[in-house]
């Protein structure tokens, strides 16, 4: 298994619009093309404005395969125009994890 930890930092003032633009377009349109959905958070110590989520995956190749059909489909487009004009997202990291031998999540 992989683990997909997706970190967005957004402009101050606009954590409730970004929000409410991904729970509107886009979240179920991630949900059926990535599929496994482990947990998405929000900072509230340390560095705030974050939204943070984390996906799994059986393998790298699933993961290409998935976020590719997402990629073509037309919500996820829209979503991403609608993502360009709200100008919320300052910074995006992405970083692949594989759990160790004695992690909880395998």
């Amino acid at each position: 298994m992989f683990y997909e930890l997706r970190t967005y930092t957004l402009k101050p003032t606009k954590l409730a619009d970004w929000l409410a633009l991904y729970k509107s377009a886009a979240l179920e349109v991630q949900q059926e093309h990535l599929g496994n959905l482990v947990g998405f958070f929000t900072t509230e110590i340390g560095e705030v404005n974050q939204v943070i989520h984390l996906w799994a995956y059986t393998s790298l190749d699933e993961r290409t395969a998935r976020r590719a059909a997402m990629a073509a489909d037309p919500r996820w487009l829209e979503f991403a125009r609608q993502n360009k004009a709200l100008d919320a997202v300052v910074t995006l990291e992405s970083r692949l994890l594989r759990p160790s031998d004695f992690s909880p999540l395998q």
